[in-house]
């Protein structure tokens, strides 16, 4: 494991039972950039989580985390990782202030500053009872809490956790902030994609089948295209080949059309499956529209 290399997947295999989640996966996540890791549901981004975590063990293959491999995490290594993960932790006798007592004495470099300054935000007494918070409000505090934390590897499986907007695009920003203090890493995953397009360096696309694309952000909107395409009467709805990666239809028919490749490429293969090509169109996407594009609308 280099020292530039906060998370490794070497080959990963995992199954409950004989249905098999992940099948040979390796990636790897750097230091000190914002990494998304995105998928439809059911694909295994929380189980990749719980095995990075070593609260699963894999099938085949091994993940290492912070120089250490996963199924044995020592404890100054765990201190070194933020987590929230399948909702949250907030013990509800507590109040927000004996909250802050209770977590900060098993960090050694507690962020008291940070905690308050989100904590201020909620408009709360420190005396406030957690177990009388709105959802919206317990996430805010846990958020609080992992982000005081100042671990070096943060993870995050779906963020959200009821914030509503405004909340949500200020802990973005904290988060970019967080990241871009020198060799700090995020990983994230959210069903909110649009946040990712203004957050994530990298994405991580996870399909069903074990399938794995990593790839910078920048680069993956780069060279992953859409087409609009008139019916071609008659004629099959094409396939996905080697050049088409994804081919839907539209409410009215038209094609939606995915690739890697130019217009002219993407021609060529439409008109060897009988297409007329020459209504062929390429569209802009956002990130959402390319999610879609890449994983497939069901």
């Amino acid at each position: 494991m280099t020292d530039d290399i906060a998370i490794r997947v070497d080959g990963l295999t995992h199954r409950y039972g004989r249905r098999v989640i992940h099948h040979n996966l390796s990636f790897d996540v750097h230091r000190g950039g914002i990494f998304g890791l995105l998928g439809k549901n059911g694909v295994g981004k929380t189980t990749l989580i719980k095995l990075l975590m070593g609260f699963l063990r894999p099938s085949a293959g091994r993940c290492s985390v912070l120089g250490a491999p996963s199924h044995a995490l020592p404890p100054d290594t765990r201190r070194r990782i933020g987590l929230v993960f399948e909702g949250h932790l907030a013990y509800e006798f507590m109040t927000i202030r004996q909250t802050e007592r209770f977590f900060s004495g098993f960090y050694p470099a507690w962020r008291g500053d940070v905690f308050h300054d989100l904590i201020e935000r909620l408009g709360l007494s420190p005396d406030h009872r957690i177990g009388r918070m709105s959802e919206g409000q317990r996430s805010q505090v846990v958020l609080a809490v992992v982000m005081a934390q100042d671990p070096e590897l943060l993870i995050l499986d779906d963020y959200t956790m009821g914030l509503d907007a405004g909340y949500r695009r200020l802990f973005l920003d904290y988060l970019v902030h967080y990241a871009r203090q020198g060799g700090k890493t995020v990983l994230v995953t959210s069903h909110v994609v649009q946040d990712m397009e203004r957050l994530v360096d990298e994405v991580i696309f996870l399909r069903r089948g074990g399938e794995v694309l990593a790839t910078s952000l920048s680069a993956f909107m780069g060279d992953f295209r859409h087409y609009r395409l008139p019916p071609t009467p008659g004629a099959p709805p094409p396939a996905a080949d080697g050049v088409l990666h994804n081919v839907e239809a539209a409410p009215d028919g038209t094609l939606m059309v995915y690739a890697f490749h130019g217009p002219e490429r993407v021609a060529q293969a439409l008109g060897a499956q009988g297409q007329r090509v020459a209504g062929l169109t390429a569209c802009p996407m956002s990130l959402e529209d390319a999610f879609v594009g890449y994983t497939g609308t069901y």
